[in-house]
């Protein structure tokens, strides 16, 4: 009885002293899973926030026209957002564009408007829009600058991205 009992201190003792960390090959497989699992979570993760930010940038633009349209109602259209109050920065961090379209006296405005893939002006009474992720933009919507802006456009119809337009 009393070499049954040592040899039952002695197997504890050995499984004891095994337990007591992980093997490298252990460690490699657990670092592989968090890595495959990593690899599959980030692109949908980054894909939730780019539509978050889509989603913020297009509630802007409609609260930014509820005040220029009633701006516009009063027949006193603003030449700036800033002459409306308006500082915000659309998701990326940059300015919201605005530019007045009816009776505005500057050279070349034609120029500048927004435009669909036909070349006719999305809007006629006011473009407003922001840059997209790149900060950067063109007149054309089927513009490489312009593809990822969120536009407003057919006079307030249609507020999304000017691919989708």
């Amino acid at each position: 009885m009393p070499q049954d009992s040592k040899f039952q201190l002695s197997r504890a003792f050995a499984v004891r002293q095994r337990s007591g960390g992980f093997t490298l090959i252990e460690v490699m497989i657990g670092v592989a899973i968090l890595s495959i699992l990593a690899a599959i979570a980030i692109p949908y993760y980054n894909g939730y926030i780019a539509e978050g930010r889509i989603a913020t940038a297009i509630k802007d633009i409609r609260q930014i026209e509820l005040i220029l349209n009633d701006r516009f109602l009063d027949n006193d259209p603003p030449a700036t957002l800033a002459a409306v109050g308006i500082n915000m920065r659309d998701p990326w961090g940059n300015p919201y564009q605005y530019l007045w379209l009816r009776n505005n006296p500057a050279p070349g405005i034609n120029g500048s408007r927004r435009r669909d893939k036909s070349a006719n002006p999305v809007n006629s009474d006011y473009d407003l829009y922001s840059m997209g992720p790149d900060g950067v933009t063109t007149a054309q919507f089927t513009g490489k600058n312009a593809r990822d802006d969120i536009v407003r456009a057919n006079d307030g119809d249609f507020i999304g991205v000017a691919a989708d337009h």
